[in-house]
């Protein structure tokens, strides 16, 4: 098969202020780029959206590097190798690597992880075998320290990282799993399908008190995604010494004023609680624990992953756009 000679990369074209638009990327035909010493060229397959990369789009200071406005994006991806100038990879290897947004990679050696895709479907190496899996894992289980018996809320419950998270609880011996996601279908979603105990609309009633009556003995694990009032009604109906990982934020990621919520940290300091933040970055030395628990789970359909999938380079802005408007169950993804 000859190789292609025209690639497409989706640039950040302007910084958005408040909800970004269309109008913040461009899509750009070029070149297939050739691969240097110790470099591979990689097709990518599998593209991953998340949430995270709404900072990036800003030039704020944050825990990543922003976007470069007028450079092609990045972020997760899964893709075959085509051209490889390294031992150790050939062409037809399927790397993991983090030079999503184009449909061609030049990717460092030591940048690249081979996958194994007759063992797992490609996908869910960005997703619940992925970041995302671990991301739930580690914040669950190493953060915020869950044991046997705790009630866990989890927000944002129907998304990637959300809905392996209480899957987990309930498979790690949690007493009861309440989440929270922002519609009817999801809501059903969460309790026909992934086993929660209880699960809540956020948009049908404030947060506090639809939270208080499905956690009428108070919560010991709280999952945040979410951020603002969410936060406030986890703090108001916190147990003594409940612990609180703080994974995400994203009911703030598109404000332009700071948020109401939440108004009630004096009582953090009278319930003793624990609250940590953490990035997934500071925990990938127990990548090899999580994927020996995690990947079995998922083999035998113990632990489900949904996925909102939309096909072609050119509509991962839109995909972009409708996961950060909630329009997405379980992993975002964008198929080559």
């Amino acid at each position: 098969m000859s190789s292609p000679t025209t690639a497409t990369e989706v640039r950040l074209a302007s910084r958005p202020e408040g909800w970004p638009t269309l109008d913040n990327f461009t899509i750009v035909d070029t070149e297939v780029p050739r691969p240097g010493p110790g470099q591979l060229l990689v097709r990518n397959l599998e593209i991953s959206v998340d949430p995270y990369m709404r900072g990036r789009m800003s030039a704020a200071k944050s825990y990543a590097e922003p976007y470069e406005v007028g450079k092609v994006m990045h972020g997760g991806a899964v893709g075959e190798v085509l051209e490889s100038t390294v031992d150790g990879f050939a062409r037809g290897d399927v790397v993991l690597h983090g030079l999503g947004w184009r449909t061609h990679a030049v990717v460092e050696a030591a940048h690249a992880a081979r996958v194994d895709p007759e063992a797992a479907p490609l996908s869910t190496y960005l997703g619940v075998l992925g970041m995302t899996g671990l991301t739930a894992y580690a914040g669950l289980l190493d953060v915020a320290q869950m044991k046997e018996g705790d009630t866990v809320f989890v927000s944002g419950a129907a998304g990637a990282v959300g809905s392996v998270v209480g899957q987990l609880a309930k498979l790690k011996g949690a007493g009861r799993v309440i989440g929270s996601a922002g519609s009817d279908d999801k809501v059903r979603h969460l309790r026909e399908d992934l086993g929660f105990d209880v699960a809540f609309n956020y948009k049908n009633a404030p947060v506090t008190e639809q939270l208080a009556q499905a956690a009428a003995d108070g919560i010991d694990v709280y999952f945040d995604n979410v951020g603002g009032d969410h936060l406030e009604a986890a703090i108001e109906v916190a147990n003594l010494h409940a612990r609180f990982a703080v994974c995400g934020m994203i009911s703030t990621y598109n404000a332009t004023e700071p948020p109401a919520a939440p108004r009630n940290l004096t009582k953090v300091v009278g319930k003793r609680l624990t609250i940590r933040g953490f990035l997934v970055g500071d925990h990938f030395h127990l990548r090899e624990r999580f994927l020996a628990e995690v990947a079995p789970l998922v083999r035998s359909g113990q632990l489900k992953h949904q996925e909102t999938v939309v096909e072609g380079i050119r509509n991962a802005p839109q995909a972009f756009l409708d996961m950060l408007a909630g329009a997405n169950t379980g992993k975002m993804l964008v198929r080559l």
